[in-house]
């Protein structure tokens, strides 16, 4: 005895198609009545179905009365009976479409407004009208998009291709998903037509709110693109029409993507008729006729960024060796649900068991928030490390400090509450003073690479600007990238910028003091590190001093220090000879200029195998050359 096979679920169409035939087979009856001029037969009631049929469906979602409901099937049937359309041809004159008038005559409970043009036959573009002489006269064509939902196919209209799409899932976190229903509650309260716009610094994630507001209304998202809508005017009135029929088929509701064309998004959405429309973008809070719901989007905090990467991870070997590299990386980088799924998959498809998947994470995160500044800022990959750094134990151990503000912020600021009751001053900010070459910026890229973050040094050139408003301009987009990254902003020598706050003399007096205020209330809301350099820390506003966390002085190093620096200066692989640190630490210079002159003296001694006093001598006489200072003879005879 064979086994009985599974039942097989039927289909839309193959749903739609039995009562889809009895109608229009009703159709061909009055037809025949009409030509034979007898009384239409008696309609038998139909059997109760378990389902809505489309055409009941279709009748009901847009209002239709039994004679447009008529009227609609009389259109579909000589689409899809060819006997019908034969029938219709012999009334009608050899033409396979009917007529308004044919309608009007054949079928029952007519009336003549089925066709006004505030209609919904006409408003919604169910049914089409050909020329003609007279309104009656005018054939008739079904919509393609309504004659294949009648039939079970549920596709698009063409006519929306490459403006329209039906949305699709996208990851959100815990907070997102929460703002997504109270808009949604909050639509449904307001009683009346609802605008809600979407705005936000988690851009992956706006598009994602804005669909899960329409799927916690009960209905499906359709995305539109502004950017390929037409201008306003009659043509974008048409496509509303389609728009509005289209969310009524598919019981959905619109989700506008506003890109560039926001004039376009609000234009269309003063035309549509669907009672939420939302729209995701800078667009006019205005719309006729609709309450407007505005909210913003924020990245997920570090918390909820924590549990995605524990979720995305998750399917991991060894997910518990993540879980120090995932407590780093969610409180560095600003990523959204998307961005982690994506980074997850990645590390997934690349990082094998030979390779530390930590450092791989770290590095994928890195790359994935990366953005770019235009010229405003120059990304340093650092390369040295605390070995580099001769200093003092004291200021060694200031820097390492700033190092466990940042790296300590989560525990500190969220486990142990202290940052729960403001948002200034979380961020960690440092001043670097000393002379040039003194390991200012070496210092930074020493603190960046133990934070593993990038490391941007401001061009402070391209970033002040003559002109009012744009410094304040070109400051926010540094940070805002700063903050999505979690890079380490270093501001050379910025006692152009964060100078002493003169007397207000004129307006650009006034402005340049704004731009400083700014920039305070913009270092102590920012929650990345940010470093500060000077030559001069007497340069620097007094008041801005005391918002910094850190001041760090560095010294000009000493002739021990400078004997160390030396040593630490050539690798092993270089090849030396005669040269002593005690000697070479004789000429008095900074770390800078120690490097310089020791890679001066490495290419002048390339021809000759190694290096010598006599290249370091030559070396140094250029370097103090362009310094404008001379050798003593006490150098000099040191390096003899």
């Amino acid at each position: 005895m064979t086994a009985a096979l599974p039942l097989v679920e039927p289909t839309a169409p193959e749903l739609e198609q039995p009562p889809l035939v009895a109608e229009i087979a009703r159709v061909r009856e009055l037809l025949e009545a009409y030509r034979d001029g007898t009384p239409p037969p008696w309609a038998e009631p139909p059997e109760p179905l378990p389902f809505e049929p489309a055409v009941d469906r279709l009748a009901r979602l847009f209002g239709l009365s039994e004679f447009e409901r008529q009227l609609v099937l009389l259109a579909a049937a000589v689409e899809l009976d060819g006997g019908v359309a034969t029938l219709v041809a012999e009334l009608s004159g050899g033409d396979p479409r009917p007529t308004f008038g044919l309608a009007l005559a054949a079928l029952p409970a007519a009336h003549w407004d089925a066709l006004a043009p505030h209609s919904p036959l006409r408003r919604r573009r169910i049914l089409e009208l050909a020329p003609g002489v007279t309104l009656a006269s005018r054939p008739l064509r079904i919509s393609e998009r309504v004659l294949h939902w009648l039939t079970g196919i549920d596709a698009l209209d063409e006519e929306l291709e490459g403006i329209v799409r039906r949305g699709g899932h996208v990851p959100l976190a815990p907070s997102q998903e929460l703002l997504a229903e109270e808009l949604a509650v909050t639509a449904v309260a307001a009683q009346a037509p609802a605008l809600v716009l979407l705005d936000g610094e988690d851009t992956d994630a706006l598009l994602g709110v804005a669909q899960s507001v329409v799927v916690s209304l009960g209905h499906l998202p359709l995305v539109l693109r502004a950017s390929a809508l037409p201008p306003p005017g009659p043509e974008l009135a048409a496509v509303a029409r389609l728009v509005d029929r289209e969310t009524l088929l598919s019981q959905a509701l619109p989700v506008f993507d506003a890109g560039e064309g926001s004039a376009t998004a609000a234009a269309l959405a003063d035309e549509l008729e669907a009672p939420v429309v939302v729209v995701v973008g800078n667009v006019p809070r205005h719309v006729a006729g609709r309450v407007a719901l505005h909210r913003t989007v924020h990245l997920p905090t570090p918390a909820e960024a924590r549990g995605l990467w524990a979720e995305a991870l998750g399917g991991l070997p060894d997910t518990d060796r993540l879980a120090e590299p995932i407590e780093e990386i969610a409180q560095h980088f600003r990523l959204g649900a998307e961005a982690i799924g994506d980074i997850a998959r990645e590390l997934e498809a690349t990082a094998t068991a030979e390779v530390e998947r930590g450092t791989v994470l770290r590095r994928l995160c890195r790359e994935r928030s990366r953005v770019g500044l235009e010229g405003l800022a120059e990304r340093i990959d650092p390369a040295a490390r605390w070995d580099d750094l001769v200093l003092p134990p004291a200021h060694a151990e200031l820097l390492r400090e700033i190092v466990r503000h940042v790296r300590h912020r989560t525990q500190v600021y969220e486990r142990w509450e202290l940052g729960a009751r403001t948002t200034r001053g979380l961020g960690v900010t440092a001043l670097f003073a000393g002379e040039s070459g003194t390991g200012k910026t070496l210092a930074a890229e020493v603190i960046a690479g133990e934070l593993r973050l990038d490391l941007y040094r401001i061009d402070l050139a391209a970033t002040v600007s003559k002109y009012i408003g744009e410094t304040e301009k070109n400051l926010r987009r540094v940070f805002e990238a700063a903050e999505a990254g979690g890079a380490v902003l270093l501001f050379d020598e910025a006692d152009a910028l964060f100078g002493k706050r003169g007397e207000v003399k004129d307006g650009h007096d006034r402005y340049a003091n704004l731009e400083i205020a700014y920039l305070l209330q913009r270092m102590e809301s920012y929650r990345g590190l940010a470093i500060l350099t000077t030559n001069l820390r007497s340069n620097v506003d007094r008041a801005f001093l005391r918002r910094l966390r850190f001041v760090v002085q560095f010294p000009f190093p000493d002739v021990a220090q400078r004997a160390e620096i030396w040593r630490r200066t050539f690798p092993a692989a270089t090849p030396l000879e005669g040269l002593d640190p005690d000697a070479l630490a004789g000429l008095g210079i900074s770390g800078g200029t120690i490097r310089a002159v020791a890679l001066s003296a490495a290419f002048a001694a390339a021809e000759d195998g190694a290096i010598t006093p006599a290249h370091v001598l030559r070396a140094a006489r250029v370097e103090y050359a362009k310094a404008e200072r001379v050798l003593t003879d006490a150098e000099i005879e040191g390096l003899r």
